[in-house]
Parts: C-alpha cells; sequence; structure tokens
C-alpha cells in the first residue's frame, strides 16, 4: 500500500470487526493429528460491519461472514501447510502454500505493512504466541523457521492481499505430538513486562461499539517517547477470542512522519467487539533495535480490575530487513 492511501487509511484510527463463533475445545491427552476444523458451522456466523474510514484492511475483512481466522479457505483462496511433522522445541522448516481460486499456488501478494504476508501461531490456550514473516520462492511455496514450545494443538493465520484481491485471513489447524493438557486462559491483567518494559493499558472492549484502547510504554520507570517504526507504525495488535480464536489485526491511529503521530509512550488503537467474552491481546512493540511482545486478557463487556501480579515475558528480537524475523511469547 503506498504511503497516500495508508494514510487515508489511518488517519482516524481503525476500528476492526469481528462477529461470534461456535467455541472450539481444547485439546487434552496425548495428541497426534490435528483437531478437525468444524469450518461448516462456523460460515453460519456473521461479522458486522466495519465503520466507515477506519481503513482498507478492516473494511475488507468484515465483508466476509465468517470472522477472520476460522476458515481455511475463503473466497477461493486456501491456506494449505506443507510439513506435517513438528516436534516439541525443535526448529522446523515450516512450509505451506496459499492456492487461489485456479488452485494454483499465489505468487502475487500487495504489499501490506511492509509486508507480502504475516504468519501468527499461538496455542489453542493462547499462552503461546509468535508472529513471524516468511520468505516465499518464486513458485509461492512460503517456508519459516518455527519453534513451537510444547506438545498440543496451535492454531495458524495467514494474514495477506492477493494482488487485485480483499484482505484475508485464513487460518490452519497444526499439531505437536506428545502429551498434553491445556493451561488456563492466563489471568486477566492491564499490566505486562518484558525485558525491563512496563506496558499498561487504559480502555474498556464495549461489544458492539467503537473501543478505544490507550498502550503506555516505559522502560525503567521512564516513559518510552522514542519507540521505532516496525512494519509501518509504532505498534501493532493482534486480538483473539478466547472461546473460538476468532482473529483481528489492528493497527495504530496515526503512523510514523504524518506529522502528528508521537513515538510513544502512548499507542492508541481502536477496535469493535460483538460480543461479551475473554480477549487476548498481544502488542509489538520497537525500541532500540529490538522488536518486543507484550501481552494482556482483557474482558469485554465489564471493568476488568487491574491484576496486581503483571503478566511477563522475556522474548525480544533483534530487528531484520529481511522477511525472516520473529517475534514471540
Amino acid at each position: 500500500m503506498n504511503t497516500a492511501a495508508k494514510l487515508g487509511s489511518y488517519v482516524l484510527g481503525l476500528a476492526v470487526v469481528f462477529g461470534g463463533a461456535l467455541g472450539v475445545g481444547n485439546a487434552v491427552g496425548p495428541v497426534g493429528t490435528p483437531p478437525a476444523q468444524d469450518h461448516a458451522a462456523m460460515a453460519t456466523m456473521a461479522t458486522p460491519e466495519a465503520g466507515a474510514g477506519h481503513g482498507e484492511h478492516a473494511t475488507e475483512q468484515a465483508k466476509s461472514d465468517t470472522p477472520g481466522g476460522l476458515q481455511v479457505s475463503e473466497n477461493g483462496y486456501t491456506l494449505n501447510p506443507l510439513t506435517d511433522a513438528i516436534k516439541p522445541g525443535e526448529p522446523t522448516d515450516f512450509r505451506f502454500t496459499v492456492t487461489g481460486p485456479d488452485n494454483k499456488p499465489v505468487t502475487d501478494y500487495e504489499i501490506e505493512h511492509d509486508k507480502k504476508l504475516h504468519f501468527i501461531v499461538v496455542s489453542r490456550d493462547l499462552g503461546s504466541f509468535q508472529h513471524v514473516h516468511p520468505e516465499m520462492t518464486p513458485d509461492g511455496v512460503w517456508s519459516v523457521k518455527l519453534t513451537l514450545p510444547g506438545a498440543g494443538a496451535y492454531r495458524a493465520f495467514a494474514d495477506f492481499a492477493p494482488t487485485g484481491g480483499s484482505a484475508l485471513t485464513l487460518g490452519a489447524d497444526l499439531s505437536v505430538a506428545g502429551d498434553y493438557k491445556s493451561q488456563a486462559l492466563p489471568q486477566a491483567s492491564r499490566t505486562a513486562t518484558v525485558d525491563g518494559y512496563t506496558v499498561t493499558l487504559d480502555g474498556e472492549l464495549t461489544p458492539g461499539q467503537s473501543s478505544k484502547l490507550t498502550l503506555k510504554v516505559s522502560n525503567d520507570g521512564k516513559p518510552v517517547t522514542d519507540l521505532q517504526p516496525y512494519l509501518g507504525a509504532y505498534g501493532h495488535l493482534v486480538a483473539l477470542r478466547a472461546r473460538d480464536l476468532a482473529y483481528l489485526h489492528v493497527h495504530p491511529d496515526g503512523e510514523p512522519g504524518d506529522g502528528t503521530t508521537k513515538a510513544g509512550p502512548e499507542i492508541v488503537f481502536y477496535a469493535e467487539v460483538p460480543s461479551v467474552g475473554d480477549y487476548r491481546l498481544f502488542l509489538d512493540f520497537q525500541h532500540e533495535g529490538k522488536v518486543r511482545t507484550a501481552d494482556f486478557t482483557l474482558g469485554a463487556g465489564q471493568r476488568t480490575d487491574v491484576d496486581p501480579a503483571p503478566t511477563t515475558t522475556s522474548t525480544s528480537t533483534p530487528t531484520s530487513s529481511g522477511h525472516g524475523d520473529d517475534h514471540s511469547h
């Protein structure tokens, strides 16, 4: 997306909408094959329309009757994992394709937020999160070094826009063999710490309304006022609904270089959720050449009190100009 289009899309902020869907159970016990995907049930759910003037990506995604990431196929496009065996804790050369309506791998993509494709992998219990950027061969095969921390069920999301087409988020189930017991959803918290940085979250998620979320970054107690652009923004927020992993990828109000957006300490987002429930939010931000991820659990439809014991992570990633960079929790 060129600069002019981005300015037009984001100057008022971005409201992202996704609808309800049936709950997906967490696997308990030995895991050997991917869990079944209930795409027929998911297809019956509806997504509310996005607010006018809140960004191309949100508007295009809202046109579907199914929330982002709940389908492996949409509008003739299909996410096809090519790697079957993944061992816990071991780096794996994970490969996949996105096939188009002609059943051939897609090779032409729009550049969105500095990348042709964003790849997100989370555990079904939402305790593990990775945002990676694979490399594509000329024949349309994507690959990335992927390390999944333990046995269990995972969900992979491909966030992209084929050239000349609408933005899509497709999802596919992955599994890592071994004994696995689902963990409880992390406790609700408005404060997260990672590598000496503290991130606080202010705002409420109100179902059916555009909600302002303000995330404030500090380091050793001092506000960070020199955040660095990462993928064309000062912060990126991925939100997943706890019941079914319905996916949305939001971007902040304003952008670097627009003359009004400050480089911290506050990053403002606008998001709209359709239902009462728990959501996991993952914020990526860059400072001093490293990308870090802060995560939160936030309830929609009711006040979420501050947890005195903040979420703590320790993962950071050196900046990379290529497509193989990743950051994970």
